[in-house]
């Protein structure tokens, strides 16, 4: 099979390429590794909780067990379906911090500034609720809004939140992120709005596209140093597909840095010896992986309802009917439906954590299962870690599994921004708005005072919550895998577009900065080749 471009990975940014690319009648193969989005859970906001472990349509990652979570594996869920995880996740729409992207310019990202990404952001999004258009998308694919029902329980927590010092924001992806806020959330109507049901949607029809599902990516193809196509295994058999033009890689941060090093694209030592010929020696593919690490402060409730009442018993037969006949109700909450953007030290720039609510508590023993009892939480996330860690391939075997080492909490800055941030927390479930539906704290359930305290906290409780980045970073540096046109260094004909490169992770979650990453590589794959 030949074509002009081959998009390997059919996820937030690999839809995003595929469509844009297509536009203007390019050939364009679209691979993804997992099946069609049809199992209807993807399409419900609320099934996020049955998607988690699911065999099929996710990945089912999990870290090497280390000293800072414990001994413990930490499950790490990827989309493996079309729409990739953006079919998967929480649903939120949080672009991040203008010193994000500010930061990332001043690191040699040149054209990746704030100013430079916002136009990407707003051709991405019709965003449906009052906000100032000079930031705010309103003809773009992807359709963001505010959450359709807001449980009493998250009204408390936006007026606690204030009380405790916050102030109240009403667009955190305005022109100001800071203070404490509604969520919103990615969807079409009362649905799921994967960049699947989105950007590939209205490429449907285009006979310039074809998606090819359940084919697995095994190697980049080169001649010399260029790369000029990809193998893949579908159904058992193996196949290729050759690129007149580029291979656009948006497997994420760990699927994009395992082929490129199972390809001979790495560095050298590590590929050696794991039986993998060297093409290209590129040090820093899969290094710099950064991800939010988040502990979780949650308190028994009194006299409000929280989602664990509603997910049981008749009340489920109600909230499903109101989603049929209304198209709101509990079955159209993602997972966060409220956050505060607040920094944990006087002196700082911009917000280094996020403080995460959802009107729900979960159980200790299997990820997303709700407790019986009604229950509130907070996740403590530092959204600007400075630990790093490494996702490597184990073997020159492409369907084995890559060793993922966040190497969460090992620099000490991390820990003492995470303190912070529990103890924000605390004061916004003791303001008077929070405290008269409080019955106890559950989570610590002790005093948290110091970062030892953190740590062995954060050992027995910590849970990542989704977002790697960086392990194909952008830059000039010896340990950047990709220029700021997400050219690979040394190698023809080959781009990533995905999370993985990102220099840092963005002030907090990642799906929407993905999409803007796909919009501008787009762009500038054209301007390239007008050039």
């Amino acid at each position: 099979m030949n074509t002009d471009y081959v998009v390997v990975g059919a996820g937030s940014a690999g839809c995003v390429m595929a469509s844009r690319l297509s536009e203007d009648g390019s050939k364009v193969v679209l691979l993804e590794a997992g099946p069609k989005d049809r199992h209807p859970m993807i399409h419900i906001p609320a099934g996020i909780r049955s998607l988690l472990h699911h065999p099929v349509v996710n990945w089912n990652y999990s870290s090497e067990p280390e000293a800072n979570t414990g001994g413990r594996r930490i499950h790490w869920p990827r989309g493996k379906v079309l729409g990739g995880s953006s079919s998967i996740n929480g649903m939120l729409y949080v672009r991040g911090n203008r010193a994000d992207y500010d930061g990332w310019a001043q690191r040699g990202c040149r054209g990746w500034d704030f100013d430079s990404v916002l136009p990407y952001f707003m051709k991405s999004e019709t965003y449906r609720n009052e906000g100032d258009n000079e930031v705010r998308g309103r003809s773009g694919p992807l359709k963001v809004e505010d959450y359709r029902t807001i449980l009493p329980l998250t009204h408390r927590f936006v007026e606690a939140a204030q009380q405790a010092g916050f102030a109240f924001n009403p667009d955190l992806n305005g022109k100001d992120q800071e203070g404490v806020g509604y969520s919103q959330m990615t969807r079409r109507g009362r649905w799921r709005g994967s960049t699947a049901r989105t950007y590939l949607a209205e490429a449907k029809g285009r006979p310039n596209l074809e998606t090819v599902t359940e084919a697995v990516a095994t190697k980049l193809l080169f001649e010399g140093k260029r790369c000029v196509g990809v193998a893949y295994r579908q159904g058992g058999v193996d196949k290729e597909v050759r690129a007149g033009r580029e291979v656009i890689l948006s497997g994420g941060a760990i699927n994009s840095p395992h082929l490129l090093q199972v390809s001979g694209v790495g560095p050298a030592e590590h590929l050696r010896s794991i039986g993998v010929d060297v093409l290209h020696d590129l040090p820093g593919v899969g290094s710099n992986l950064s991800d939010h690490y988040v502990t979780r402060v949650s308190h028994r409730v009194k006299d409000l309802i929280s989602i664990n009442e509603l997910a049981r018993g008749v009340r489920v037969a109600r909230e499903a009917l109101r989603f049929v006949f209304r198209g709101n109700g509990a079955l159209t909450f993602g997972v966060t439906s409220a956050q505060v953007f607040c920094r944990s030290r006087e002196g700082l720039s911009s917000p280094d954590l996020q403080l995460l609510f959802t009107p729900a508590s979960y159980g200790t023993k299997v990820i997303g299962e709700l407790e019986r009892e009604p229950g509130m939480t907070v996740a403590v996330c530092p959204v600007r870690p400075e630990s790093r860690g490494t996702i490597m391939a184990g073997s020159a075997d492409p369907l084995e599994k890559a060793v993922i080492r966040p190497n969460y909490l090992s620099a000490e800055g991390d820990a003492y921004v995470m303190l912070a941030g529990i103890r924000h927390t605390q004061r916004i479930f003791a303001a008077p708005a929070m405290a008269q539906h409080s019955v106890a704290e559950l989570q610590p359930g002790e005093p948290i005072e110091s970062v030892d305290d953190v740590l062995a906290f954060a050992q027995r409780n910590g849970a990542s919550i989704y977002h790697p980045v960086g392990t194909c970073k952008m830059g000039d540096d010896p340990m950047a895998v990709v220029d700021a046109r997400l050219k690979v260094h040394g190698v023809d004909g080959l781009r990533v577009v995905d999370a993985s490169i990102m220099p840092t992770v963005t002030t907090g979650n990642t799906n929407a900065p993905t999409i803007m990453i796909g919009e501008k590589a787009a762009a500038m794959v054209r301007e390239d080749r007008a050039a």
